[in-house]
């Protein structure tokens, strides 16, 4: 028997949707369906952010304001060094890379197989990435392919040594 491709999904908005998640891997359909429930349909959020281009830089500004936030509280929670580069593709960087870490712990953890020494070790191997455009070159890989983008990392990409941390 093959797991279904299509998943009727009742959104956040209580509007019943069919989705064909067949471009997904056989095991991670269920768990996108369930992300799929806790948000608007895709016409509930249109409609929300197209409410007027003056509403769509606020609302745009808001949902980066909330990934911000949640990147620094990430950060510091779990002990993430600061990155480096341009001022302005710093706050992009933390985003890019509280989103790939938090996928790849999904990934890996959560749906995969491996345990908190396996990811203990791939975080303080993520601390060593500190050029803020290596994380937002990475922006759109899967979780599941930190580890080889990490062990791929130059030194130009490492951040320097601080013996006063």
């Amino acid at each position: 028997m093959t797991v279904r491709l299509k998943w009727t999904v009742v959104h956040r908005c209580g509007h019943e949707v069919v989705h064909d998640l067949s471009d997904r891997p056989a095991d991670r359909r269920a768990g996108f369906a369930r992300w799929l429930a806790g948000r608007d349909c895709t016409d509930c959020w249109k409609a929300a952010r197209d409410t007027g281009s003056e509403s769509t830089r606020e609302w745009l500004a808001a949902k980066r304001a909330e990934e911000q936030q949640a990147a620094a509280e990430w950060a510091a929670r779990f002990d993430m060094p600061p990155l480096e580069g341009p001022e302005r593709a710093l706050d992009w960087g933390e985003r890019s890379r509280h989103q790939l870490m938090t996928a790849a712990h999904t990934s890996l953890v959560v749906e995969g197989t491996w345990d908190e020494t396996d990811w203990a070790a791939l975080e303080e191997k993520a601390r060593t990435v500190t050029r803020a455009g290596w994380w937002i070159d990475q922006r759109d890989t899967d979780g599941a392919d930190l580890v080889e983008l990490l062990d791929a990392a130059t030194e130009q990409d490492l951040g320097t040594e601080n013996p006063f941390r």
